[in-house]
Order: C-alpha cells, then sequence, then structure tokens
C-alpha cells in the first residue's frame, strides 16, 4: 500500500471503526480516544495527541463535523478548514490510528460505540467534574469508568489556541 492510501485508511466511517476497535481489541490493544475539532493544526495539537497516544497502543480521534463545529458557536468563520482537509491533515500524524467524523454536540455516542480504554481531553477539562452542564465536564466520563476505563486530561501547550492564531490572523 502507498502512503496515500494509508492515510486515506485512517478516515473511516463509523461501521468500519467498529471492525478495526474489535480487532484491536482481540489483541489485546489498548484504545485511547480523544476528539475535538483540530481546525488548524499547531504544535499545541500535535504535543497533546502524541500525549494521548502515548497512554495506550491505538489513538482515535472522534473529529466534529463542519455542522459541529458550526453548532459550538465559535464563531461565523470556523471552521477555517473544511472536515475533509482537517481530517486528512490529522491522518498524516503517524501516531494517528483512526479518524471518525461525529455531527452530534457531543461525541457520547461515538464513546458508547468505541468503549475506549482511555478518553482523554485537554487540561481545561477535568476529569473529576460530575457536573454534565458544566464546561469541563468530560462527556462520556461516567460510560468510561463505569466499563473499568481510565479518563485523564493533558497539560494544554502554553502559548498555542486556534482562536488565537484566528485573531493574530485577523489583525
Amino acid at each position: 500500500m502507498n502512503r496515500f492510501d494509508a492515510l486515506q485508511e485512517k478516515l473511516i466511517s463509523r461501521e468500519e471503526t467498529m471492525r478495526k476497535i474489535q480487532g484491536w481489541k482481540l489483541k489485546a490493544n489498548r484504545i485511547v480516544f480523544t476528539n475535538g475539532c483540530f481546525d488548524i493544526l499547531h504544535q499545541g495539537h500535535v504535543a497533546y495527541l502524541a500525549k494521548a497516544a502515548s497512554l495506550g497502543n491505538r489513538l482515535v480521534i472522534g473529529l466534529n463535523t463542519d455542522a459541529s463545529v458550526k453548532n459550538q458557536g465559535k464563531g461565523d468563520e470556523r471552521p477555517i478548514n473544511h472536515e475533509a482537509s482537517r481530517a486528512f491533515v490529522l491522518a498524516a500524524i503517524g501516531f494517528v490510528d483512526a479518524i471518525v467524523f461525529f455531527e452530534e454536540q457531543t461525541p457520547l455516542e461515538l464513546i458508547k460505540m468505541i468503549q475506549p480504554d482511555v478518553l482523554v481531553k485537554g487540561a481545561d477539562y477535568d476529569e473529576h467534574e460530575l457536573d454534565p452542564t458544566s464546561k469541563k465536564y468530560i462527556v462520556g466520563a461516567d460510560l468510561v469508568k463505569a466499563n473499568g476505563g481510565t479518563v485523564l486530561t493533558i497539560p494544554l501547550e502554553e502559548g498555542f489556541s486556534t482562536t488565537a492564531i484566528v485573531q493574530k490572523l485577523k489583525k
């Protein structure tokens, strides 16, 4: 398989995701799941994803569709890059194993489907937050913990944010 095809293999449907997950779990792979928009990929994103990937054997990213990003109220100009472009760039990262889109407001349905061993978010969230209305609440944390999994946060890289990049470009 050539390298371009290898990238395409990482961009998978929910059905393909389940097939891959089942195969990985049969081989006792530890599945790590995270999600986000990953609009303008920067050093902070890559550092975060590398640290997340280090927590297991397989890293699965739930990627917000364009409609899902719009519904988050990040601004009229967001997403800057369309979903296929964002997914393709993420697929180029060697330690990313699968990317699956979600259109819902949260990745809860994906988390239910995947049942990851590790659920990861950035440290702007709190793995101990129990109030689902809190901005720090990690969606699906209760489900992952109930299934014997782990929920962790990873410190963010100082000085890196897509919002800051967009603001800088506007100046």
